[in-house]
């Protein structure tokens, strides 16, 4: 469960590389992002000459989580860090690769592109 002034790491090659949640992107009271929602993050960490910068606001999706996710057929999977990925307006990614595994049910939520350029989907 991921809420607002909780720490993420940067699951791609954007140029972010710790996240911190500012808003979740939903309901005007919806309280916590689970994997697959978008979230409004500000930069805390970031590699230098690159087009993102520190202190930037951006949107993210949310890849992996502490929390455990619990699918249909009663399997349970948990990650070991809360990660996310760069997205702008258009839910189009800023990077060009992804790195460590996602969750499948990014693909029912219309990120393909992010499941395509995964290594690994569980």
């Amino acid at each position: 469960m991921i809420q607002p002034q909780t720490f993420l790491n940067v699951a791609d090659n954007s140029g972010a590389q710790k996240l911190m949640c500012i808003r979740v992107i939903g309901d005007s009271n919806k309280r916590y992002a689970h994997i697959g929602d978008a979230i409004v993050a500000i930069i805390k960490e970031a590699t230098p000459n690159m087009p993102l910068e520190r202190s930037e606001i951006i949107r993210a999706v949310i890849v992996r989580t502490c929390k455990e996710l619990k699918r249909e057929n009663g399997m349970i999977i948990r990650y070991d860090d809360n990660a996310a990925i760069v997205i702008d307006q258009e839910r189009n990614l800023k990077g060009t690769r992804v790195f460590g595994a996602i969750a499948q049910e990014l693909r029912q939520l219309n990120f393909t592109k992010i499941v395509s350029l995964a290594p690994e989907v569980l």
